[in-house]
């Protein structure tokens, strides 16, 4: 059968990975809304916008040009933009324009991934049929401009890593091919923290190793950035040679609780046992919940005692949260204040609930933890990235040891790369 011309655009072996990447979005949704009011002016949405004491959330392009960036307290926006336009965020909009865009990009490949309330990777492997990869990333980009008045930056690349940086490339409204053989000479003289997953802190350790830029990245010794970062070493060095094999996990529709529970070995009745569960538990129901991009307001405990008696209690947090030890540390509260102490427990479980969708969280939290969510969220992000590409036990805390750490190490069945069991030999959780 003779290759049509939309096919020759596509690799024989490979993918062809799209971001697209919705450009403030908020403020973009009130634009196309009420473009009267809000079309080309300053504008940001915003917290608390009554007391001026909020953080911005996002603001327009117009408010950009005049310094106004997210995070930024309103106090100081309207210093830098007294004609700034404060909103008030209007998030059963948002999810209504989010639901419409991923619609229509679901209408070109069945394989969507959301990122978020406002970005989604597309895989169009196999989209063909509706033409070559640009042909596709220029009608998405015209259907979501015409049919929803919103303007987007589009990503084109075999893998999502590269996609993710494509569409940051033009802004707004720009389309961007980024091929592996394109790395070398567009990223190579970027500073190491230019890279998508890099962050600020990791950047300056790389600076003080002598690593300045992604090329010299790229080029660095494995064994050298492993020792250093550990497993994060080798997803460093195929990063910045632009390798990603991540899947695109087609989009499912959101929980409405998170939890998992399990059944013990043996009765437990000592503290410090009944801890490490919990310890376990919270990290892996906070892992299945960040992978749908939600936060849960309400945590609930599962206990049941060797005679099969099950009780459940539950306390709601003052904000949401997608953080283990948040969770953890709650579990453990709310089991010492309603269970009796050395009674035995046969079964414990935690369940997440109340689940939001974490852009809307993010404006519930107060402006200190909001200037530490970052830094949780890039220690959450490295570790979930670790567990998909080397598995779930790639990571584990010194209280999910406990005492006999290569036993447990055992149980977990871990089948990680020798790389992998290297360094956790070199750590003491291997016995030879």
């Amino acid at each position: 059968m003779p290759t049509t011309d939309a096919e020759s655009h596509y690799p024989k072996n490979g993918r062809v990975v799209l971001h697209i990447d919705m450009n403030a979005f908020y403020c973009s949704v009130h634009e196309a809304v009420e473009p009267e009011k809000y079309k080309g002016k300053p504008c940001a949405v915003a917290g608390s916008v009554e007391l001026r004491r909020g953080i911005v959330v996002t603001s327009s392009y117009a408010a950009r040009g005049k310094g106004v960036r997210t995070g930024m307290q309103v106090r100081e926006a309207l210093r830098l933009c007294p004609e700034l336009l404060l909103i008030s965020p209007d998030f059963h909009l948002y999810r209504q324009f989010s639901r419409r865009f991923l619609n229509i990009a679901y209408s070109y490949s069945p394989q969507l991934e959301a990122v978020s309330i406002d970005e989604c990777f597309l895989d169009i492997t196999g989209s063909k049929q509706f033409g070559t990869p640009v042909q596709i990333a220029e009608d998405l980009q015209r259907r979501i401009r015409t049919e929803l008045g919103l303007p987007c930056s589009i990503g084109i690349a075999p893998n999502k890593l590269l996609a993710k940086m494509g569409s940051d490339m033009k802004k707004p409204n720009g389309i961007t091919i980024l091929r592996k053989r394109d790395v070398p000479g567009l990223l190579w003289n970027k500073p190491c923290s230019y890279m998508y997953g890099i962050g600020s802190r990791t950047g300056e350790k790389l600076n003080k190793l002598g690593i300045r830029t992604i090329g010299e990245l790229a080029h660095a010794e494995e064994s050298f950035l492993t020792a250093h970062f550990g497993v994060v070493g080798s997803w460093l060095k195929a990063a910045a040679n632009g390798e990603d094999e991540t899947p695109v996990n087609a989009e499912q529709e959101a929980s409405k609780s998170v939890g998992h529970t399990t059944t013990l070995p043996k009765d437990f009745t000592d503290d410090s046992d009944i801890r490490r569960v919990f310890l376990n538990l919270a990290d892996q129901v906070c892992r299945r919940m960040r992978r749908q991009h939600l936060m849960a307001s309400t945590v609930q405990i599962t206990i049941r005692n060797p005679s099969m008696k099950t009780i459940t209690r539950s306390v709601t947090l003052d904000t949401p949260t997608e953080d283990a030890d948040t969770v953890f540390d709650t579990a453990c509260k709310l089991f010492h204040r309603h269970w009796q102490k050395d009674q035995p427990v046969r079964l414990l479980g935690i369940t997440l609930q109340n689940l939001v969708d974490k852009s809307e969280a993010a404006v519930q939290l107060d402006l200190f933890d909001y200037n530490r969510q970052p830094k949780k969220e890039e220690l959450n992000r490295i570790m979930d990235q670790l567990r998909d590409r080397f598995g779930e036990s790639a990571i584990l805390t010194a209280g999910m040891l406990g005492d006999d750490p290569s036993a447990l190490i055992r149980n977990h069945k871990i089948r990680g790369t020798s790389l992998q069991k290297d360094h956790m030999k070199e750590k003491g959780f291997f016995e030879e």
